[in-house]
């Protein structure tokens, strides 16, 4: 029910791609995902080039499925992490916090599919004249790092604006958001958070336990007056680092703060003084599931939705 061009191009079943989280989106979490029907994606993130070489040669080892890498435009790393992709002839790559035009032709020289990840019309335009191949729409309702459109506003102008199939990212946490974001007109969808508590997210459990009892009203966004604004849950660090807001800290000790906090809620579980990244769905996101138990969810959940629709509300004449 759910071919579109998204999953014609890349060889996927479902046009379900699981977000690019740093430090947690590793070769087990993408190949499980992979295996079941959609795109599983490794992040890249801030992590030393050769970690991603190891990572896309265990995923390899784990799917015969295809996969991709998410490369982070901002890490010192992204240069060596671009060839990589480009030498191990990944089938997807995926790319957030800036522009990836520069290194376009390699990937596609190397049979790789260019996915960018885009907060607003004008970087959707500028990467569909430099080749990408589809792009990611994604609205400031995801964890981690966001811009300021909402989902349900970027989409269809994104959509409107291109020629490639769009995929929607942001807020997306069940069949109902799978539907909605069809009928927006995009040909895919993304989710983070909800994989985030999969059975094959190795993620520190504290991490967990924490998005699994978060409320709708539990995440706050940090970091606006630095240009890199962040949605995390509300924690001790989110306190802080709101305060030093308001106080009109200067933008070095600000980030300071932050330096590493990712990595020690995604690592060591410290849940108060770590970067707890998480979208605004936290609250629809109930149990733990394996990949393909959440997969089925989604694709059964949208279309229930999409025929109750029709059922309820098209009526002929």
């Amino acid at each position: 029910m759910f071919e579109t061009r998204i999953t014609k191009m890349i060889g996927t079943k479902y046009p379900i791609f699981q977000g690019g989280m740093a430090w947690i989106a590793d070769a087990t979490l993408a190949s499980a995902v992979s295996n079941a029907g959609g795109l599983g994606i490794i992040a890249a993130g801030n992590a030393p080039a050769e970690w991603v070489r190891e990572e896309i040669r265990r995923a390899k080892e784990l799917t015969d499925k295809p996969f991709g890498v998410n490369i982070m435009l901002l890490s010192p790393y992204a240069d060596e992490v671009a060839k990589i992709v480009a030498e191990e002839k990944v089938k997807v790559v995926t790319t957030g916090a800036g522009n990836p035009s520069k290194y376009i032709e390699l990937w596609k020289k190397n049979g790789t599919i260019v996915i960018p990840v885009v907060p607003s019309v004008a970087l959707a335009r500028r990467v569909e004249k430099y080749g990408a191949d589809a792009i990611i729409a994604e609205g400031g309702e995801s964890g981690g790092h966001v811009g300021e459109l909402t989902t349900m506003a970027l989409v269809p102008q994104v959509v409107d604006a291109v020629n490639i199939p769009v995929i929607a990212a942001g807020g997306i946490g069940d069949g109902r958001g799978f539907a909605a974001a069809l009928m927006l007109g995009a040909e895919g969808v993304q989710l983070g958070t909800r994989f985030l508590v999969a059975k094959e997210c190795t993620v520190h459990e504290n991490y967990k336990k924490m998005v699994l009892k978060a409320k709708d009203i539990d995440t706050v966004v940090t970091g606006r007056f630095t240009g890199h604004p962040v949605r995390i849950l509300f924690n001790k660090l989110a306190r802080v680092m709101l305060q030093m807001e308001k106080e009109g800290v200067d933008i070095e000790k600000f980030e300071e703060i932050g330096k590493g906090s990712l990595k020690r809620a995604v690592k060591e579980g410290d849940i108060e003084n770590g970067s707890v990244m998480a979208g605004q769905i936290a609250g629809l996101v109930k149990k733990e599931e394996t990949c393909s138990e959440i997969i089925e969810d989604l694709v059964k959940g949208a279309e229930d939705t999409i025929k109750n629709m029709v059922k309820n509300y098209i009526k002929e004449d």
